[in-house]
């Protein structure tokens, strides 16, 4: 079977769970960036967690099927149609050979995640199918899709069809959006006054916002303590010797506005970072659209490792829901 790609969308691209283990090549672990999302999607099909998937941002792709197959559609509220009929988000449900997948205006969130039974067959490139298009590595010949891909698709059964996630098991952004930060090595580095206004601050997506990383505005500037640069860093005071970049990490160049660094993020440089975005929370930021409201909330480890043993509670709650 094959998926037959008539319109890409916006940046629709092959995910999975990424590829970890490269970090220290400066390969990203990658993959979808709302990965709850695409994990349920793949549940909803019987497919395996980390099967391969379709992630589109703000406009959905338009897809015919040149077989019969099970498809669901998770993630933001973008309505899926077949053959220009509503169907059911979160709920596996059948397409046949011919029909065409495509999808309404985005309602609410920023990325969708789109699974079918079989997985998308595309090679597997360092132990994952995930799309990194700036290293041109994995996906659909390492970029994102564009008319007239054809996408090969594994087999699987259609046991799942017409299961759903209920509401209580989706997540969703309150607002404003709110992201549980770990200060970091660097936290030092601000005034008094800066580290209260960070977390005190409203501020709000920037359009620069993507599979990199997502930046913010609207707060006050960061200030920083007097201190003489170390050798070998620049000279503006947000510049350190070059360091590792945490996943999740924080910076903000020159004081204004942070950036969350993602999935497909480089691997280090010569930013200080002011904390980390706890791993519970980063699924989160995948479905915030420019201009959202936001607020950093600070946390201690503790309650970091508490919140991801509730979200590891969510997902074993996920999972049992279709035994």
């Amino acid at each position: 079977m094959a998926i037959k790609v008539i319109h890409h969308g916006v940046a629709t691209s092959v995910q999975d769970m990424g590829r970890p283990g490269y970090f220290h090549l400066g390969i990203p672990m990658g993959g979808a960036m709302d990965r709850y999302a695409m994990r349920a999607a793949n549940l909803l099909v019987g497919n395996d967690e980390g099967a391969a998937g379709l992630e589109a941002v703000f406009m959905g792709p338009k897809l015919e099927f040149t077989e019969d197959a099970l498809v669901a559609v998770t993630g933001g509220d973008m309505p899926a149609k077949v053959d220009g009929e509503v169907v059911p988000g979160w709920t596996s449900f059948r397409i046949k050979a011919g029909q065409v997948l495509s999808f309404d205006f985005l309602k609410a969130g920023a990325r969708i995640y789109i699974a079918v039974v079989g997985g998308i067959d595309v090679p597997v490139a360092l132990g994952s199918r995930s799309t990194y298009p700036i290293g041109a590595l994995g996906g659909y010949k390492g970029r994102a899709l564009a008319p007239g891909d054809e996408l090969p698709v594994g087999s699987g059964s259609f046991a799942m069809e017409g299961r759903s996630v209920g509401e209580n098991l989706r997540r969703k952004l309150s607002s404003p959006a709110e992201l549980r930060v770990l200060p970091g090595l660097y936290w030092d580095r601000l005034t008094d006054a800066a580290k209260e206004n960070f977390f005190a601050d409203t501020w709000k997506v920037a359009p620069e916002a993507d599979r990199m990383g997502y930046r913010f505005k609207g707060g006050r500037k960061v200030e920083f303590v007097d201190r003489k640069q170390s050798f070998g860093a620049g000279s503006d005071p947000s510049n350190i010797v070059d360091s590792c970049y945490p996943y999740g990490s924080i910076q903000i160049p020159s004081g204004t506005e942070p950036i969350i660094l993602h999935r497909d993020a480089v691997s280090g440089g010569g930013y200080f970072m002011v904390g980390t975005v706890i791993s519970a929370d980063m699924d989160l930021i995948a479905q915030m659209q420019p201009h959202t409201p936001t607020r950093f909330v600070e946390v201690n480890m503790e309650q970091a490792l508490a919140a991801r043993k509730d979200r590891a509670a969510l997902l074993d709650r996920l999972r049992s829901s279709f035994n």
